[in-house]
């Protein structure tokens, strides 16, 4: 059964359960972006709605879409794909002036509908395919109109987000009835990151939204994007040649990982002691090419969220230009083993101050740019600093 049709059915029984219930949630007094209470911002990262066109995606019981019209004096439209969902909101909130509810799914209600002045989801996003909610949100809210999503990022189980863009089962709980089984795309930030900025949005700020008590595990993240003016006509350009150029360049990263015990190097075939990581392959970002590099060599995982880049390395070697991107990560999940069919292997933690002879240049490099202080020996390179994420 297709996601959609699963996460349909799931929010169908669920809405079923709480109308026998007779359960309606009071209309908050401030707006919430987790299921706690006083956790994160308020209504102020929509900016003034007074007035304004707002759409709540998945508005479920209508309380959120009811606070924002009478509190901020909105005009909110609540767009819910369950039939039961979109009952307790009509049922409880039909009244409340600037506010009108929708049944309908999102993607197909915004091609006929005039854009809107902002969005937003508590919640709900993460429920359909973001290859069809994004393009629908962009051509349905006006240039410049903020985008506000509270997404999953950490459940219960302590389960961290996904690195592909690929949905995963997510239970529905509820305190006296069987859970319900959803299929969620729980992202890492930098993954949803990539897909609104492939959209047409620009994300100016993700916060990590803990839950209160500090031993649970869940996490929620509120991402805060913006909606790009619409570009001009493109300017076409030549195909490429299918003639394979000379090799005049390589890409490559560098990734340190520190720990008590020191920093993790490994030793090449030939003898050289190196950092993990290796060549950038096409298509590939370099938070990516770091993941993929210490899983393939070191059988580490590694989430997004944990590398940060350092900057750009720049040396030429008998006529090839090779760039270096150095990267620090922050955590791990695994040991450093040695990994069937890789030239480097022999993982150790080596002190900073009792670092080894022989380390291979780029990873010399990489240490130096890091930790100026350190007292290796090198070939020099150019390096440039990437700046510090906001």
């Amino acid at each position: 059964m297709p996601a959609e049709d699963t996460n349909a059915r799931a929010w169908q029984i669920y809405g079923q359960r709480q109308l026998a219930r007779a359960y309606t949630p009071l209309i908050p007094d401030r707006l919430g972006w987790t299921p706690w209470e006083e956790v994160g911002p308020g209504a102020e990262v929509l900016g003034d709605v007074t007035g304004r066109r707002v759409l709540d995606i998945g508005s479920g019981a209508g309380h959120h879409a009811a606070h924002l019209a009478h509190a901020h004096g909105a005009h909110v439209t609540g767009i819910e794909l369950s039939p039961t969902q979109h009952e307790r909101a009509v049922s409880a909130h039909a009244d409340v002036d600037g506010v009108e509810f929708v049944q309908a799914d999102v993607t197909e209600y915004l091609a006929g509908a005039e854009p809107f002045d902002a969005a937003y989801a508590i919640g709900t996003l993460a429920f359909i395919d973001p290859h069809h909610s994004l393009p629908a949100l962009r051509d349905g809210l006006r240039p410049g109109a903020p985008l506000i999503l509270s997404l999953l990022h950490t459940d219960l189980h302590g389960r961290g987000p996904s690195t592909e863009v690929a949905p995963r089962e997510q239970m529905i709980l509820l305190r006296d009835d069987p859970p319900l089984p959803t299929l969620m795309w729980v992202l890492a930030p930098q993954l949803w990151e990539d897909l609104l900025t492939e959209c047409g949005f620009r994300v100016e700020a993700i916060d990590l939204l803990p839950h209160p008590d500090e031993n649970a595990t869940v996490v929620q993240q509120l991402i805060r994007a913006r909606r790009l003016p619409d570009r001009p006509a493109r300017v076409s350009s030549r195909p490429r040649s299918t003639q394979a150029p000379a090799a005049h360049a390589a890409v490559g990263v560098g990734a340190i990982l520190l720990s008590k015990q020191g920093i993790l190097l490994g030793r090449y075939r030939r003898g050289t002691l190196e950092l993990p990581g290796g060549s950038v392959e096409a298509g590939e970002s370099f938070e990516d090419a770091v993941i993929r590099e210490l899983s393939e060599e070191t059988g580490l995982a590694v989430h997004a969220e944990d590398v940060r880049l350092l900057g750009t390395l720049v040396d030429h070697v008998e006529g090839v230009l090779r760039i270096t991107v150095g990267a620090l990560v922050h955590a791990w999940q695994g040991q450093p083993t040695t990994q069937p069919d890789e030239s480097v292997g022999d993982w150790a933690w080596y002190p900073l101050d009792q670092l080894p002879d022989g380390l291979f240049v780029c990873s010399a490099q990489v240490l130096t740019a890091w930790r100026p202080d350190l007292a290796i020996d090198h070939p020099p390179a150019h390096f440039t600093a990437f700046a510090p994420a906001k």
